[in-house]
């Protein structure tokens, strides 16, 4: 099983921006599609972002599109995800997960198998 670190997350005024890296190790992530959640306090986990094998597929939540990127890097092992435009709202820990599913992009957490342990993003208004 793959194991995944985020970093990059910290405070940010309203309209500022973040990069978020997901470092993977024990297995290379080429064969995962990997994704990027979040989750704000009392509230689900939900989908943002998630990334094809190669990274030529991408998909993200109506809440963020055209404001964040994710992309990938298999050399490096790693994931990212640039956020721009950044609202209090986006306020959450954000997770890097991994899925083996067949689903082509899967949006639903249960369908990922591997999970980092989050960073904290806060966005003042």
């Amino acid at each position: 099983q793959v194991q995944l670190v985020e970093s990059g997350g910290g405070l940010v005024e309203a309209g500022g921006s973040l990069r978020l890296s997901c470092a993977a190790s024990g297995r290379t992530i080429g064969s995962y599609v990997m994704g990027w959640f979040r989750q704000a306090p009392g509230k689900e986990r939900e989908f943002v972002a998630t990334i094809s094998w190669t990274g030529a597929n991408r998909s993200y939540a109506d809440s963020v599109k055209g404001r964040f990127t994710i992309s990938r890097d298999n050399s490096k092992n790693t994931v990212y995800l640039q956020m721009t435009s950044l609202k209090p709202e986006d306020t959450a820990v954000y997770y890097c997960a991994a899925s083996l599913s067949s689903s082509w992009l899967p949006t639903n957490p249960g369908q990922y198998d591997s999970w980092g342990q989050g960073t904290q993003v806060t966005v003042s208004s």
